[in-house]
């Protein structure tokens, strides 16, 4: 298992690093310039890219600034938050986007199963039925939409919870957009737990255990659930990274400070701020292959099969 593991990590960390080198590199070519041209003379420009070495060759770009990366130093911007450091702007933003996204991956994650536990064991009834429903109508319509709808009904309408993010009571703040965030990953664990469990309920073995004498609750959360755990992580994983991260729409909608809105006003602010996007890039890249990583190593635990091919 220490092998599995270990092999796991240096592959993470191999690929995390090509994906950073490649980022960095399309980056540097991309065109455009990374300061507000229209308030910079020509001389100002000329000089801040000396200032940040934008002149050098690429490979002594990369090392420097992976020197500065390993210290936990981002750079600054060139056009966002009047150059504020990196590091200082992301540690809110991650902040209010990892809080937010927990929740909704949690009540998601929960809720989810259950329906689909739900619908597998009530198979070809109303309840099944239902379940199905809501699964289609969760994934077939945008995060955004419900966002808005919930503004409207209980900011609007029923004044309960604020209209747009306030750090202030961020409690409050968090119910809207991480119900509206949670719908999809909700409907799409309730699909695959269900589908996945009636492909369980089908096998042989499950047929064997019945034939023993194991029924209910035994029965389902010692052969049916845990077996239908794997596809299900699957399909989890990048449900995270984006719940994590924060939807783009809702949370420039619902004007939270986070990942996601900070990625958005990089791109189409003033001028393309190069040092933002590639930070958030390489945010974006390490957790997805953190989160696969946590996936392999559940993959073992859940099935020792995989630990036995990997030792093979």
């Amino acid at each position: 298992m220490v092998k599995y593991v270990l092999k796991r990590i240096g592959m993470a960390l191999l690929t995390l690093l090509i994906i950073t080198f490649v980022l960095f590199v399309l980056v540097r070519i991309m065109p455009g310039n990374p300061f507000p041209s229209e308030r910079m003379s020509a001389e100002q420009i000329a000089n801040k890219r000396a200032e940040m070495g934008l002149d050098d060759p690429i490979l002594t770009q990369f090392l420097r600034y992976m020197g500065n990366v390993l210290k936990g130093d981002f750079g600054k911007g060139t056009s966002l938050y009047n150059g504020a450091p990196i590091k200082t702007v992301l540690s809110t933003c991650i902040s209010n986007s990892f809080r937010i996204g927990g929740i909704a991956i949690l009540l998601g994650t929960l809720v989810g199963a259950l329906l689909g536990i739900t619908a597998a064991l009530n198979r070809g009834k109303f309840l099944d039925g239902f379940c199905t429903v809501f699964s289609i109508l969760g994934v077939c319509v945008p995060s955004y939409v419900f966002l808005i709808f919930l503004q409207y009904t209980f900011s609007f309408k029923i004044p309960f919870f604020p209209y747009f993010f306030d750090s202030q009571r961020f409690l409050f703040s968090a119910v809207i957009p991480s119900i509206s965030l949670s719908l999809f990953t909700m409907s799409t664990i309730s699909r695959f737990t269900r589908n996945e469990m009636v492909e369980v309920f089908d096998s042989d073995y499950v047929h064997l255990a019945e034939s023993k004498g194991l029924y209910g609750r035994q029965l389902v959360m010692k052969h049916v659930l845990r077996n239908a755990l794997i596809p299900i992580v699957t399909v989890l994983a990048p449900l995270v990274v984006d719940l994590l991260t924060g939807a783009l729409v809702v949370e420039k909608i619902y004007g939270i400070n986070g990942i996601g809105k900070l990625m958005v006003d990089s791109i189409a602010g003033e001028g393309i701020d190069y040092n933002y996007v590639l930070a958030l890039g390489i945010l974006y890249s390490a957790l997805y292959i953190g989160i696969m990583l946590v996936v392999d190593l559940l993959y073992g635990v859940l099935d020792p099969r995989i630990r036995v091919s990997a030792k093979a």
